[in-house]
This record gives C-alpha cells, structure tokens and sequence, in this order.
C-alpha cells in the first residue's frame, strides 16, 4: 500500500514539474550511458588482456578522477549557473567515448583508462551540480520524493543498461554499445538545455579564491557533527565497491561470461532502485535514521560476505540485490537529510565533499583489490570487501552517537 502511494506521488510530481521531469529524464540517460560504457569496457579488457588488472585500474580512474576533481567542481557548481555547467559537463562526456572505439588490443588498454577518466571528469560536475539543483527545482514537501526518484532513475536505468549491455557485448561486440552512448548523452544535454527554471536561489561570491571557498565548504562540515556524520557514512560502502572489480572475473569463473557480468550489474541496479522504498520507513522515522544507516552499511558487507559463500551464480544474484538494497537506502537517505540540513550557497561544496569521501574510498578499495586480484582466490576477495565494509559501520556507528540528523520518511 504505501509503495502504491509513494508510486502516485512520483508520478503526479513528474507529471506537473517539467523541470524535474527534464532533470529526472537527463540523469536517467546519463545513468544509462555510464553502463552502456562501464560493462562493456570491463569485459572488452578482460577478453583483451585475459585478467582484472586492467578493468580494475579502469574502475578506479572512474572513481579517482571523481574523487580529484569533486572539491574544485563543488566550488564551481556554487558560484556558476549549474545548468550551464551540466550542459558543458553532457558534452565533454561526449567526446570523451569517441577513443574507445580504437581499443582493440592490449597494447591499448591505457586508451579506455584515459577515455574512461575523462568520462569521469564530466561527472565529477554533473552529479553535484544536478543534486545540488534539486531543492531548487521541487517544493521542500516534496524533496524526499524527488530523492526517491533520482535514486530510483539510478538503479531502473543501471538494470536496462547492465542487462542491455552485457547482452550486446555477448551477441554483437563491446563497440555498438560506445556508439549508443554518445546517442544517449547528446539527448541528455537537449533535456537540460530545456529546463527553464532557476537552478539555484543565488551564487556564491566569486571574488575569493577556489581553495578558499573549498576550505570554507570542509570548515562547515567539521564544525557540525551532525554533517560530518552525513558526509562520512557513504564511505563505508565505498571501501566494499572493490567487489565491483571481481564482477568479471566471477562470471567467467562460474561459466556465465559477459552476460553474467551484464546480469550483476543488473541486479546491483535493482537492488540500487528497490532499496528507498523498502527500507526508507523502517529507518528514516524518529530517530532511527543513525543506527539505521549503520545497520544498512553492516546489511551491505554481511551481503558480500553471503555472495562469496554462494555456490550456485542465482545464490550469488540474490546477496548482491540484498547488499545493494541496504546501500541505496543508506545512499538516499544520508542524501535526503544532508540537503535539508545544508544552506543552498553552500549546498555544492558539501555535496562535493561527500561524493569525494565515498568515491575516495571506492578508488581505495578498487585499487587495493586490483593489486592483489591476481594473487588470492576471488572469493576470498569478496569476502574481504564485505568484512571491511561490516568493520567500518561498527567504527562509524561508534564515532557518530552524539549526531542526531533527521530524515523525512516517504509516505
């Protein structure tokens, strides 16, 4: 009953705001076009070079670069018209998919690290710049709403273009899909360019220097520790991502090649779509959203650890949808209360600030797992991912009692 009415608000929200229907329609496609990249770049490597290192050190020139960029494009996004830095963001990300076509040997397997770390640089202002519009664009009665549904414009687009995608590496070749992309993204940029409304109250003063409006965004997150606790419970599922780099690698060890890698990133996108809506009202109310976000980081590493103990690749499915359904309720709440609780000339600082703690610590893990990826069994990898994960919600969980944030639950 209330997935049905959360349904009918999203709807009705979509249906009577154009421009959040823009913006939701835009970040859909751009979700989109980063799978139609991400897959078939791993598995292209993989067939390529015949191990992980590379797809590995893909994976983490995606996050890296992020992570790098985030605090100067924090800045950028407070002090310049966001939807112009959204449209210049949608275009670098489409020449940056031209190179990929010329990979076609190992000899150039450095082209898709580069070409992917440059798809990484338009995201690194995109994603702030689009979550920080967001209050801006949807009445404050309905925020949680609209969180909901970019998050779940995340995990339905990541299960279409996982699944797509592993299925035309498998059927056709990894080179169909880069084309796809820059289709994908081009129509993304139209969209932008459509929304008419402001997409910030005002801007940041440009007169101070860029470091000094970054240490301003960290000195209000330090001072606050209910926004410190916010900015640093991302990070947790962060330092399990590594996990993401033996995806590959798994599939072809149980027999089930480019669509099996296609299918758990799928499921991961489900997990990513289902995981507001189920867990949202359990932990949001009162003040169950702390011990709540630390149980759903353990929910994710515990995951983790079932999928290496997993047998069968259908056992292995079901814990990475149990793992990913925990993260993304953990994702959109932290989210959801951080922009309430954060002013708007400030807002793109401190989003920059917590997506490059949690791409940090993606990167971290992701380069940890592809220096040793070679040396233990991939399980046994999984495991350890899950079991840093599980180690951090208890740490963090420790550190944050006295942070008492809220978070609107949906309705």
């Amino acid at each position: 009953m209330a997935e049905r009415v959360i349904a009918r608000r999203l709807l009705a929200l979509l249906r009577h705001n154009r421009s959040f229907r823009h913006l939701f329609l835009a970040q859909m496609l751009g979700t989109g076009a980063y799978w139609f990249v991400q897959i078939p770049v791993l598995v292209l490597l993989y067939e390529l070079t015949g191990g992980g290192l590379w797809g590995a050190l893909t994976l983490a020139a995606d996050t890296g670069m992020v992570a790098l960029l985030l605090p100067y494009a924090g800045t950028v996004v407070d002090r310049v018209d966001r939807r112009r830095v959204m449209l210049t963001a949608n275009a670098t990300q489409i020449a940056a998919v031209t190179p990929l076509l010329t990979v076609r040997s190992a000899d150039s397997a450095w082209v898709a690290v580069a070409a992917v770390a440059a798809l990484a640089a338009g995201a690194a202002f995109y994603r702030p710049a689009a979550w920080s519009a967001l209050p801006n664009l949807v009445a404050p009665a309905d925020l949680a709403t609209a969180n909901a549904a970019a998050g779940s414009a995340y995990g339905t687009v990541s299960v279409v273009a996982s699944s797509v995608g592993g299925l035309l590496v498998a059927v056709f070749d990894p080179y169909l899909p880069f084309l796809l992309t820059m289709v994908v993204l081009a129509v993304a940029l139209v969209l932008v360019r459509g929304i008419r409304e402001p997409f910030q109250a005002g801007r940041a003063a440009g007169a101070e220097r860029t470091w000094f409006a970054i240490a301003e965004g960290m000195r209000y997150v330090w001072r606050r520790p209910h926004v410190r606790a916010l900015v640093t419970v991302k990070s947790a599922v962060g330092l399990g991502n590594g996990a993401l780099t033996i995806y590959p690698l798994l599939a072809a060890s149980m027999g089930v090649g480019a669509a099996g890698t296609g299918l758990l990133f799928a499921v991961r996108g489900l997990g990513i779509l289902l995981g507001p809506f189920v867990l949202n009202r359990v932990l949001a109310g009162g003040g169950r959203l702390m011990p709540g976000l630390a149980l759903s980081m353990a929910a994710f590493g515990l995951s983790y650890v079932g999928a290496a103990a997993m047998p069968t690749f259908v056992g292995v499915l079901a814990f990475v949808l149990i793992a990913h359904i925990a993260a993304s309720s953990n994702w959109a709440l932290s989210s959801c209360a951080l922009q309430e609780v954060v002013p708007d000339e400030l807002r793109g600082r401190i989003v920059a600030v917590d997506i490059m703690l949690s791409t940090c610590a993606v990167t971290l893990s992701q380069l940890a797992v592809g220096a040793v990826v070679g040396l233990f069994d991939i399980r046994a990898l999984l495991a350890a991912c899950g079991a840093t994960t599980v180690v951090y919600a208890i740490l963090w969980r420790l550190a944050t009692v006295a942070a008492t944030p809220t978070a609107r639950p949906l309705r």
